[in-house]
């Protein structure tokens, strides 16, 4: 009763945004990765229904455990990170790798040293990765405006003068105007041939996946989903927090995110985590103390979004390639404009910038990814030719 007290009109408007936010280009990221990496539809939805089930619980738990507005989704760098390891992974190795991701981080925050971690970590060698591997979305949406104009032109557009308006970005955010012009274009371009017959018989049912433990898989995705999770999304849901005059428990959120990426894992979801995007949204206006209100109302939006993942699926994999490419690429480009800027200023700029060109390199080694390789390589630069920023970063 006190949450619905604590709600306005503001704080709800703004966990209906944030939960907009995630169940668009953060959705359409997850089905360009799934797509690419040849999964079902039934794969894709059983992906859908564990990142919006599993974290939509976490979130209300944790909202009203610590009264703080604690949004958990999953993982988008984690998400395209297994685009490339599909082309020479089977899913359930991959499912595996959810797995045993989980277990690391649950024990990592159990330990309390998931806070010398994220300051052990040199961020810019991370976040090179991370644009590297940002790098294709961004290309596939300027593929989309060449390849079918009369969709990604139109999305574009409308993002660009959502933006370019900040009053109006407020009522409308840029990323959801472009999907609801894409809708449109969609429709006037291709016309809406989506057969939904059979998905509604499926609904709430996802598919519970067997993983595979394979040595290969733990050593290309358990480490990058690790950091992530712990030093790239979960450090950015902090620091968004802690600004708005929040105290988040870090090593509870990264036990939390290990917990719950174990139970998301067994059906195919990738692992989660303390999401920046949208407690950036519920923590923007209002009173701070009621803020774990609107994170409770975007948990209670989440859960009837998954329970309706085949519906969506279906729908969403019906849709242009322009249409998924234009949206993921326009939801990656704050992402990838941050990745840049954080990699290549300051210190450890050369070993990022190594990292940025293995990962974009597609290299493999071993049958291991590049992202993997990247961050090693990337290390390897720092410490010969960057020593005095490693000493800088333990003081």
């Amino acid at each position: 009763m006190q949450v619905f007290k604590d709600l306005s009109p503001q704080l709800i408007s703004n966990a209906f945004v944030a939960f907009l936010f995630a169940a668009s280009g953060p959705v359409a990221i997850i089905l360009s990765v799934g797509a690419g990496g040849r999964l079902t539809s039934e794969e894709l939805s059983s992906w859908i229904f564990g990142v919006f089930i599993v974290n939509g619980l976490m979130t209300i738990f944790f909202c009203l455990k610590y009264r703080q507005p604690l949004a958990f989704f999953w993982t988008i760098p984690g998400t395209v990170l297994i685009g490339p390891a599909l082309d020479h992974l089977t899913f359930p190795q991959v499912v595996g790798a959810f797995l045993a991701t989980g277990v690391f981080m649950a024990v990592l925050g159990m330990s309390g040293v998931v806070g010398r971690l994220m300051k052990a970590a040199p961020m810019p060698i991370v976040m090179g990765m991370v644009a590297g591997v940002f790098m294709k979305f961004g290309l596939d949406w300027i593929g989309a405006l060449r390849d079918d104009a009369a969709i990604a032109i139109p999305m574009t557009a409308a993002f660009i003068a959502l933006s370019a308006i900040p009053h109006l970005a407020k009522v409308m955010p840029p990323l959801i105007g472009a999907l609801i012009v894409g809708v449109a274009a969609w429709g006037i371009a291709h016309g809406f041939d989506v057969d939904l017959a059979g998905s509604v018989a499926h609904v709430g049912l996802p598919t519970l996946q067997i993983p595979v433990f394979s040595l290969q898989a733990m050593i290309e995705l358990v480490v990058p989903l690790a950091i992530t999770v712990l030093v790239v999304q979960n450090a950015q849901g902090v620091a968004i927090l802690k600004a708005a005059g929040h105290e988040p428990p870090v090593n509870s959120i990264a036990t939390a995110c290990g917990i719950g990426s174990i139970i998301a894992g067994m059906v195919g979801s990738a692992s989660s985590c303390l999401t920046g995007p949208a407690n950036a949204i519920i923590s923007a206006d209002g009173a701070r103390e009621k803020h774990y209100a609107a994170g409770v109302v975007v948990g209670l939006l989440a859960l009837p979004f998954g329970l309706a993942a085949p519906i969506f699926t279906k729908f969403m994999l019906a849709a242009p390639a322009a249409f998924i490419a234009s949206l993921a690429g326009l939801a990656m480009l704050r992402v990838l404009q941050m990745a840049f800027m954080t990699a290549f200023q300051g210190r450890f700029i050369f070993g990022a910038l190594i990292t940025f060109l293995v990962t974009v390199s597609d290299l493999t080694l071993f049958n291991i990814g590049a992202a993997f390789w990247g961050l090693v390589f990337g290390v390897i630069a720092s410490w010969l030719l960057e020593r005095n920023d490693f000493k800088t970063l333990a003081e």
